[in-house]
């Protein structure tokens, strides 16, 4: 895909004499006029590592780059089909949940829904204007939804450009952000009477102190690599879009799922409301077939993992891309697409062998819940399964993290990606960076803030248009349904967009422990930055 890194067969890249001053007095590997190397010979840079020959130099004003010690080229695995069996488990399960659907719903769903003529005759009331009493209801719900999910996609957009130009404030405003809200929390419990709620809170207010106060140095390395993944993504925003259709093909997964359940559900258990010791109404199904449920689950889970992953990949590679070969760089650009193609074909085996074991323990979770609710668990016992399964759920998803940031860039199987990944980070001392998730605290809290925003703007398009004028239960029930509807497409929104962004992150923090000299070659502003903020907040590491 990347090719070599350097277009000009080892030379000087065009204008680099003209640039050269400039380039060296920015470039922390180029600050003498003697050799620099990049074997273990060297002492002034720790990320330089790696045994071979010269990768930088000065020599007649010029940056030459040795590229027999280019990470990709060394690491680059050949092209074949990753740990197929997980992809073939896959479309296995896509076509039995299709074909429950097809059992169930024939190949025109919508003939089973066919209502008699009395039903017909009763929903067809009309009112003065010809419209349904049904249309009237969901027209105001329509409109909405188109216009605060355009609405909300500007102003990602605008945030994107936003949360580019100041990271830093950005990110310390969403960890007073998080402060504030722990306090706020211990205030609404002491204040409503809920004393276990305020000292939790209270509880919850000093460790986020706490942890304001330790990783605050560490602010600029994140604002750094903040900048970078921002720039890679800017650079290839055609990514942005097959992120947007991956969450399609999940919502249509999830409608297909639950109508392939709903078919078999009254065959499987029995469902009846009855009353709990506590005086509760709860549902109880008896004689439930667990083991099914338990297939069910997994193949629910197992596909939106493989399809959240898919992204995942997909931006890790054309991060890699944009890091090793810039003249790739484009919103529908080679990178893009073939990425997307490697993601699909080679390393989809190894997408679903990751997604497969979250799969799993999810749906552990969901059988264990399911059996607390049935009253065939005790709640303590229950609790503890499900504080164990979330336990190591968290340890999975931590390790797919960057397993599939190395299959995204070389192409490893997900076994060998993983050993890679924690060598990698085991050897460079960086498993304290990895903890700092000041970059996921302030995507997330942008996220919020246009869910909010958006919900906003639902109400106001009550308030000025005739939208929901014909809404049956009212004026008010108009503005909470509004309101609920802009800040759910405003998070999920916001939320895909900021989600490329974490894994751009994620994969240039991985590149630049794997590949500095690269990075230092093609963006030496964004490498001189974040090797300083590495340094500034970690002096005694090296």
């Amino acid at each position: 895909m990347f090719g070599k890194s350097n277009p000009n067969n080892g030379e000087a890249p065009a204008g680099a004499g003209r640039h050269n001053a400039t380039m060296i007095q920015a470039s922390p590997y180029a600050h003498t006029s003697t050799p620099i190397p990049v074997g273990g010979a060297n002492t002034t840079s720790p990320f330089f590592e790696t045994s071979g020959a010269t990768a930088w130099t000065t020599k007649e004003n010029n940056i030459d780059y040795n590229e027999q010690d280019n990470p990709f080229l060394v690491k680059k695995q050949p092209t074949k089909c990753r740990d197929p069996i997980f992809a073939v488990l896959l479309y296995a399960n896509i076509a039995a949940i299709l074909g429950l659907f097809l059992k169930y719903y024939g190949t025109d769903p919508l003939a089973n829904s066919i209502k008699t003529t009395d039903q017909q005759q009763q929903d067809d009331i009309y009112l003065s204007e010809g419209t349904s009493t049904l249309d009237n209801n969901y027209l105001g719900l329509i409109y909405s939804s188109i216009a605060t999910a355009a609405f909300a996609a500007v102003l990602s957009a605008i945030v994107l450009q936003i949360l580019m130009c100041i990271p830093g404030v950005l990110i310390k405003v969403a960890l007073i952000f998080n402060v504030i809200l722990a306090g706020i929390a211990a205030l609404a419990g002491f204040f409503f009477g809920n004393f276990i709620l305020g000292i939790f809170g209270c509880i919850f207010f000093a460790i986020m102190i706490c942890f304001a106060k330790l990783v605050w140095s560490r602010i600029p390395f994140a604002t750094a690599n903040l900048k970078t993944g921002c720039a890679a993504i800017r650079a290839n925003c055609g990514v942005v879009i097959v992120a947007y259709i991956f969450t399609a093909l999940a919502c249509g997964w999830s409608i297909l799922w639950t109508l392939a359940v709903a078919g078999i559900q009254e065959r499987l258990v029995t469902c009846q409301q009855q009353t709990n010791v506590n005086g509760n109404q709860i549902t109880v199904c008896t004689n439930p077939n667990y083991g099914f449920f338990f297939l069910l689950f997994v193949s629910f889970f197992f596909t939106h993992q493989v399809l959240q992953n898919c992204v995942h990949t997909c931006v890790a590679g054309v991060v890699g891309s944009w890091w090793f070969k810039p003249e790739c760089n484009g919103c529908c650009s080679c990178a893009v697409f073939s990425s997307f193609l490697r993601t699909m074909t080679t390393s989809f085996g190894s997408i679903c062998f990751g997604s497969l074991l979250v799969a799993i323990i999810q749906a552990l979770r969901q059988l264990a819940d399911q059996a607390r609710q049935n009253e065939e668990l005790g709640q303590m016992l229950a609790c503890c399964i499900d504080c164990i399964l979330s336990c190591i759920q968290a340890v999975v998803e931590y390790f797919n993290k960057w397993a599939f940031v190395y299959v995204g860039i070389y192409g490893y199987g997900y076994c060998e990606a993983g050993k890679n990944v924690i060598q990698l980070f085991k050897d460079r001392g960086w498993e304290a960076i990895i903890a700092d998730d000041l970059v996921g605290m302030v995507l997330f809290f942008l996220s919020l803030l246009v869910g909010l925003v958006t919900a906003g703007l639902g109400v106001l398009l009550v308030e000025v248009t005739d939208f929901w004028d014909d809404f049956a239960p009212g004026k008010d029930a108009a503005r909470v349904s509004a309101a609920v509807i802009g800040i759910i497409i405003g998070l999920i929104i916001c939320s895909i967009l900021m989600s490329t962004i974490a894994s751009a992150v994620n994969t240039s923090i991985v590149l630049f422990a794997d590949a500095p000299a690269e990075f230092e070659k093609n963006y030496p502003d964004l490498s001189h930055e974040m090797l300083q903020a590495y340094l500034t907040a970690h002096p005694g590491c090296f």
